[in-house]
């Protein structure tokens, strides 16, 4: 997975990064160390109670709309689990939240110098199939949203 391509050498505008007064990102609700170096991102909000209950623990669990959040350990690894509700537009905010979270100095709102990557896996559910993806994109093909025969 490509490193963050994040590269802000000027702080970023409070109107183009939100943080709230608690110092956590806007949509996902979340603040740099609520984040484990591997996330398992989910579309259903459902689906993250069914992944973090074979965690050993949880220690933080965070909702905002469709965005909840659970990070805990699994075998002594810390994990965080993130849904992001339906379509590519919510994904989009999550993905993009998650990067600026741990690359982003919140104070000065400029690009860490050492930047963080995540490992990310993404589940979803398509006609009864479970599918693991490290990988993710989107696709629009004229007024054809659902044709997938791109893939």
């Amino acid at each position: 997975m490509k490193e963050s391509t994040i590269n802000h050498s000027s702080a970023i505008a409070a109107s183009e990064l939100i943080i709230t007064d608690q110092g956590r990102i806007y949509h996902i609700n979340l603040c740099p160390t609520d984040i484990a170096d591997d996330v398992i991102v989910v579309g259903d909000q459902e689906r993250v109670k069914q992944v973090s209950k074979h965690f050993d623990s949880i220690e933080i669990k965070v909702a905002k709309r469709e965005f909840i959040t659970h990070t805990g350990y699994y075998k002594g690894k810390r994990i965080t689990v993130l849904s992001t509700g339906i379509g590519t537009d919510n994904i989009d905010i999550a993905i993009n939240e998650l990067d600026a979270c741990v690359n982003i100095d919140f104070k000065t709102r400029k690009t860490k110098e050492n930047k963080k990557k995540l490992n990310k896996l993404f589940i979803f559910w398509y006609c009864n199939a479970l599918i693991f993806s490290s990988y993710l994109f989107g696709v629009k093909n004229g007024n054809r949203h659902n044709n997938y025969s791109n893939f």
